[in-house]
């Protein structure tokens, strides 16, 4: 067995799982699970609807690069969203099974772990899919805290130029997991030139651009911050999104990936032989999702709603605030968060994940210690009425 397996984490649902061994919650109380980002508002009838209307598809193979008249679709998006040029659909977008399947493909294909020292920049707190795509690819993660202090910001004039020499991916997310934070064009002005002086690649995380709370202020991307860099080839820097945020999808298993054509030639490449391609009935439903934006904006106002009216409960006994995008609260405790997490479910059937599950150790701390991260993915009344249970718990402390 690859001997890289054993560096490998329990994912933090496990740890969870281990966490709540032995406590039994309230027989009276129905379980809300806020715990994980899966979107739980209903999927789009007309999404259904083209999933079906398409399996005859099934007796074909798909080719991985997907069909054009997808990766068109795709591209002609991201420009109606980011107000730029529309992508090359033949050179510069390539379907993908889900962003997660693709941020751990990416880094096999991109590291080079015969380099030695090869290293990869990751947020910290973070999706825990960088660190084992780092870890498998060959490479050693090094991760960035993403503290209050900075406000929830990665700090890259906190690394040292030997770090960066032997960098060879960082991945950023924005709108951030769990914070919410977005990186503004000052930051991406940064990255860029850090990449250009370094040569690493660097890969956009952006699975949940399209949960924001002001219409008329959508998150910057990175492809949009390059293009308003005049860095119009995108050079050394790949997107991820997704439709399962944004349309309400997460079965589907669909996304896609933009952005330097030559690194896409070589990611392609890699997944020609890795096994990639996309359902045919599936492109043919992930084709009308990204055609649509109004089941999108009313997805938005549903999560808008749940925050204007759940924050002010949990904020009044919790350090916390709307994000700046996202479906989560990033909440401090004033106890440990695993304690927090433990006795919340205890007491009240309320899951939520500790922030420390989400973090590594990193520079003498662990960035997510007491803090709490808090999934408004259920309805609306399911959310306030953990709102309400959350802060009942925490009157009690």
């Amino acid at each position: 067995m690859n001997p890289r397996l054993d560096l490998l984490q329990p994912y933090p649902f496990e740890k969870l799982r281990q966490l709540f061994a032995g406590v039994t919650p309230p027989a009276g109380l129905k379980e809300i699970k806020l715990s994980i980002g899966e979107p739980q508002h209903e999927t789009p009838a007309f999404i259904k609807e083209a999933l079906t209307a398409n399996l005859a598809g099934l007796a074909n193979y798909p080719t991985t690069q997907g069909t054009d008249a997808l990766r068109q679709g795709i591209a002609a998006w991201i420009g109606r969203r980011y107000g730029i040029p529309a992508p090359n659909p033949a050179t510069e977008v390539v379907p993908v099974n889900g962003s997660r399947e693709a941020l751990f493909a990416f880094a096999q294909a991109v590291i080079d772990g015969s380099r030695p020292g090869a290293a990869v920049i990751c947020p910290n707190p973070f999706y825990q899919i960088y660190e084992g795509a780092a870890l498998l690819a060959g490479a050693t993660p090094l991760f960035l805290n993403t503290l209050p202090a900075h406000g929830f910001t990665m700090d890259f004039g906190a690394v040292p130029a030997p770090t960066f020499a032997r960098t060879q991916l960082v991945y950023v997310c924005s709108p951030g997991n769990p914070t919410g934070k977005v990186m503004n064009l000052d930051d991406w002005a940064r990255l860029f030139e850090l990449s250009d002086r370094h040569g690493f690649v660097i890969a956009s995380d952006e699975c949940y651009s399209e949960i924001y709370f002001d219409e008329k202020a959508p998150p910057l991307g990175g492809l949009e911050a390059a293009r308003k860099l005049g860095r119009d080839d995108y050079r050394r820097l790949v997107m991820f999104s997704s439709l399962s945020k944004r349309s309400n999808v997460p079965g589907l298993r669909s996304g896609f990936v933009a952005g330097d054509a030559a690194v896409i030639r070589q990611f392609l490449l890699y997944r020609t032989y890795h096994g990639g391609a996309m359902n045919p009935a599936v492109q043919a439903a992930s084709l009308v999702a990204w055609n649509d934006e109004a089941h999108v904006r009313e997805n938005r106002r549903l999560y808008a709603e749940k925050f204007d009216l759940v924050t002010p409960i949990v904020a009044r006994h919790l350090e916390t605030a709307v994000p700046e995008a996202g479906f989560y609260l990033w909440a401090r405790t004033p106890i440990p968060d695993t304690d927090f997490a433990r006795e919340l479910h205890h007491q009240y059937n309320v899951t939520v994940l500790p922030g420390s599950f989400l973090a590594r150790d990193a520079d003498g701390v662990n960035p997510g210690a007491n803090y709490v991260r808090i999934a408004l993915v259920a309805g609306l009344d399911e959310c306030l009425e953990a709102g309400q249970r959350i802060a009942d718990f925490c009157q009690k402390l």
